[in-house]
């Protein structure tokens, strides 16, 4: 720890750092900064007592009666931004854990220290590691008018009769149309080059500024809904790494953004009849350190390369995935984006290589290492240390229960009838946000993995999000029954 601290003090010397931004997750997956100067990290010793903040102004935390709270570094995190060269504004940003009162106990309120950085040390205790690797999709729109929005009419629900509300016309809130009069049609821009892309540059620079902070990106692209929906996969990370990544990846997409007059949505569904964002997560577990141990998925002789175990874990994931679809998908928004047509997963199977599936089997490169699963049914808009570490916990349990996940569906889920899926034993994941919080409600192998306190807070805050919702009248209603 000594040896870390020394040289994030040399770090903030040697770069010429004013400010040090303290970055948590509330238990909603929001970043929550606060600033304190870089001095006081280079001559005092925050390192080691922490910063005290007020437990209560977070959703979720504490209450006003027992608000008081710690922070605590973690030293090994910190990053200088790069985006800002003003000496005056030179910043970095570190992740810590959050303490009870004289920094005594790890506070159970916390998704990264008491649920990720928990969950990663038991698996660390008996010899194990796993890796994550979440393709994080999300959009960049010129500006948005939360108080002015129009239909984003491409294609009408009836194909150009019943529920059609007048001609075809594009949202002004997004760049669908590029300054050479191009246009990507909904559904239509995975991989488009420019200059129809016109997110390329950004990405470049977003990517220069993301391996500065040590997020090294194997690769990024368009994907594949209207103009302005991009990707970028960085390299998989263990259960603490991957959360912080992701929040680095974000806070990082934004700020940039910013610079090029551009808003950065993570949004899951911002757009109306075209296809969402969503955050398919890659995993493997490991004997011993990742990619240097044995892979505990892979078996050659198989005709996938998959082990017993690692069928055994896609069995956890199947089984738990309804109550897992609360943490993965836990807005509202989010079951926009869970409907058939648009590449999101409803279908509770498994299948090699088939996109319709919960969980895929990649097939790219033949060799032990390589072998991973992949669970579709996340996006952006989750807390990654609460969605990774229930994923986590659904395969162990799997592992555990040795529960079988059945035959790999090879058909496109979507094609089949519904005698098909019956006898195929097909289920479906929940439809709406409340649904998803009824199965979490039911399932005591994902509430242990949360822990009491942040199971409840959880419940509690998006059953109020899930009411207000139910409150709201929107325009769609207000066009479909005006004239009843």
């Amino acid at each position: 720890m000594s040896g870390m601290v020394d040289n994030a003090r040399k770090l903030l010397k040697n770069e010429g750092v004013k400010q040090v931004l303290c970055a948590f997750s509330d238990i909603r997956g929001i970043l929550q900064t606060f600033s304190i100067p870089a001095r006081e990290f280079i001559e005092g010793d925050y390192f080691e007592t922490g910063i005290g903040f007020d437990g209560s102004s977070v959703r979720g935390f504490r209450s006003i009666e027992k608000s008081d709270m710690v922070w605590m570094p973690d030293p090994s995190t910190m990053k200088v931004i790069p985006w800002i060269d003003d000496p005056v504004q030179k910043s970095a940003i570190m992740f810590g854990d959050i303490y009870e009162p004289w920094g005594s106990d790890l506070a159970d309120c916390d998704p990264r220290g008491y649920v990720a950085k928990r969950h990663f040390e038991k698996l660390k205790e008996k010899g194990m590691s796993a890796v994550f690797g979440p393709e994080i999709e999300f959009f960049v729109f010129e500006s948005i008018d939360p108080t002015v929005l129009n239909y984003d009419l491409w294609v009408s629900p009836n194909g150009g009769a019943g529920d059609s509300w007048g001609p075809p016309r594009v949202m002004p809130s997004s760049p669908e149309i590029t300054p050479g009069n191009f246009i990507i049609r909904p559904k239509e821009g995975y991989f488009r080059a420019p200059p129809e892309d016109t997110t390329v540059e950004y990405r470049n620079e977003l990517v220069d500024h993301l391996e500065k902070m040590g997020v090294i990106v194997e690769y990024h692209h368009h994907e594949v809904a209207t103009a302005g929906q991009v990707e970028l996969n960085f390299k998989p990370k263990e259960l603490v790494d991957v959360g912080d990544t992701f929040y680095l990846y974000k806070f990082a997409a934004k700020n940039v953004a910013e610079q090029y007059g551009l808003l950065a949505t993570f949004m899951p569904k911002p757009l109306y009849l075209d296809n969402a964002s969503g955050m398919h997560t890659h995993q493997s577990l490991w004997e011993g350190e990742p990619f240097k141990g044995k892979p505990v998925f892979s078996d050659p002789d198989d005709e996938y390369m998959l082990s017993q175990k690692a069928r055994y874990y896609i069995g956890g994931l199947l089984e738990h995935a309804r109550a897992l679809t609360a943490l993965c998908a836990p807005t509202v928004n989010s079951y926009k984006r869970l409907v058939p047509g648009f590449e999101a997963p409803i279908y509770i199977c498994w299948s090699p290589r088939n996109r319709s599936a919960l969980v895929r089997v990649p097939m790219y490169v033949k060799k032990p290492s390589a072998i991973r699963l992949e669970y579709r049914g996340v996006d952006p808009g989750c807390n990654p240390y609460l969605a990774i570490t229930a994923q986590l916990a659904a395969g162990l349990d799997g592992i555990k229960k040795k529960i079988d996940p059945g035959d790999p569906l090879r058909e496109d889920v979507y094609e089949l009838s519904e005698r098909e899926k019956r006898e195929y034993g097909i289920g479906e994941l929940p439809t709406t946000l409340r649904d998803a919080l009824d199965h979490l409600a039911s399932d005591e192998v994902i509430q242990k993995a949360l822990g009491s306190h942040i199971f409840d807070e959880f419940m509690s805050i998006k059953i109020e999000e899930w009411n207000q919702y139910c409150l709201y009248i929107t325009p769609w209603e207000i066009m479909k029954y005006l004239d009843i």
